[in-house]
C-alpha cells in the first residue's frame, strides 16, 4: 500500500460553534472557505482549518490514503483505535498508540 500523506486540513471540534466562528473570523481574520450549520472552514495560509460542532478537544490532522479499508486494518493491527467513524461524511477518526488523533480520508489518484 502507498504511504499515508497529509492534506492541508486540520480539524477541531467545539461545543460553541458561534463563539469559535466569531474568534476565527473577527479576531484572527481568517477568510471563510466553507460555511454550513455544523462546520466552518477557514483558509489560514499554510493549512485549512475546519471547526465543527463536537466535543473532542485538540487538533485532528487529515491523512489521505488510497484504500480506506486497508489503511484501517493496517492501523488497527499497529495498535491504533477507531474513535469515530461516519461513512456518510466520510470520516474515520483514529487515535494512534501515542495519543495523536487523526482522520483518514480515501483519495483516488
Amino acid at each position: 500500500m502507498k504511504s499515508f500523506r497529509s492534506s492541508r486540513d486540520v480539524i477541531i471540534q467545539t461545543n460553541d460553534l458561534a463563539k469559535a466562528t466569531e474568534f476565527y473570523e473577527k479576531t484572527l481574520g481568517f477568510s471563510v472557505s466553507h460555511r454550513s450549520p455544523k462546520v466552518m472552514g477557514y483558509e489560514t495560509g499554510a493549512f485549512c482549518l475546519y471547526v465543527e460542532k463536537g466535543n473532542r478537544p485538540g487538533p485532528v490532522f487529515d491523512f489521505l490514503v488510497p484504500d480506506m479499508e486497508a489503511a484501517k486494518s493496517q492501523l488497527l493491527a499497529a495498535g491504533c483505535t477507531i474513535i469515530e467513524e461516519n461513512p456518510a461524511v466520510p470520516r474515520c477518526y483514529i487515535q494512534d498508540p501515542f495519543g495523536l488523533v487523526f482522520n483518514i480520508e480515501q483519495v483516488i489518484d
